[in-house]
């Protein structure tokens, strides 16, 4: 084997590590975590909260997703979905895989307990039990209300970053810690549905496959309706002003589009479309909270 094919070999090696990190889910939820930590003061964050808080929280929800790439991998090899992940194709071993995830959640551990604060690292570690170990072994299988209660592990960040900075926790961070726990519900439940027979044929009791499609497209919409509402908490409270609550109308708005339609429009597109938009959706949310919170100062700056 010469060295050019050994460097491919490596290179495709690590990208199945990556893979196990589930980078796009993590990427959002430290965006929602950076966000915390910059709604948290009215100035620039200290730089060092800013780089050890976002590489621990971001390690700690690589390190929940390989747990849950462990727990899942049996399943994962007959879905459709997730049939092509390192584990079940055999490119990680399973000892790699959970050896790899002890590293980074005892890494994420030692960087926010000594350089960001013991607050953030006991909530950060409550929250990668919740996902990797309370929600992947136990309630994933348990309940069909599986992703309501598990879905306070993956609202945490934004409280992991506000107390990253601050050392506290703050009524204003539970607001955005309530919107992502009220967004996780519609957001996974139209994915669920576009892939309810895969959930059914390995036993998980998605909501769709106990309850059926239809009851969960009219949860669906109740559970937008009830995200609409919350999502102007944070102007109600004063924590953002007019151009916040402008945007949040607007993104509510296209979120009860989807929601609606797919009361009476049964297709997996429009179901993926909506999935797909609930993504967006939260992004511009939280860029918008960032965006109303800093451009009151620049104008009194300028």
């Amino acid at each position: 084997m010469d060295n050019t094919t050994i460097t491919i070999a490596a290179a495709s090696h690590w990208r199945d590590y990556l893979a196990l990190c589930k980078p796009k889910i993590v990427s959002l939820i430290v965006f929602t975590a950076v966000v915390g930590m910059f709604m948290s003061t009215e100035g620039m964050i200290p730089l060092s909260a800013l780089l050890f808080g976002t590489l621990g929280i971001g390690l700690a929800a690589a390190s929940a997703a390989a747990i849950n790439h462990v727990v899942d991998h049996k399943i994962d090899s007959v879905m459709t979905r997730t049939m092509r992940r390192p584990l079940p194709k055999g490119a990680v071993s399973i000892q790699g895989a959970i050896l790899f995830a002890f590293i980074l959640g005892a890494l994420s551990m030692v960087i926010l307990t000594y350089f960001v604060n013991v607050l953030t690292a006991i909530l950060t570690a409550v929250s990668l039990i919740g996902y990797g170990f309370i929600y992947s072994m136990y309630l994933k299988r348990a309940t069909p209300q599986n992703i309501v209660i598990g879905g306070a592990a993956g609202a945490a960040p934004p409280v992991l970053g506000w107390t990253a900075v601050t050392g506290s926790l703050d009524p204003h961070s539970l607001l955005l810690f309530l919107i992502i726990f009220v967004w996780t519900p519609p957001h996974f439940w139209a994915l669920a549905i576009y892939r309810c027979k895969d959930y059914a044929s390995v036993g998980i009791p998605m909501l769709p496959v106990t309850h059926g499609i239809e009851f969960t497209r009219l949860q669906i919409l109740l559970y937008t309706i009830v995200l609409c509402i919350v999502s102007v908490l944070p102007f109600v409270t004063y924590m953002s002003g007019p151009l916040y609550l402008f945007g949040a109308i607007i993104l509510g708005g296209g979120f009860l589009y989807y929601a609606i339609r797919m009361q009476t429009d049964h297709s997996d597109r429009l179901a993926m479309q909506t999935f797909s938009y609930s993504i967006i959706y939260l992004m511009a949310l939280f860029a918008l909270l960032l965006i109303d919170h800093y451009v009151p100062l620049v104008l009194r700056a300028v």
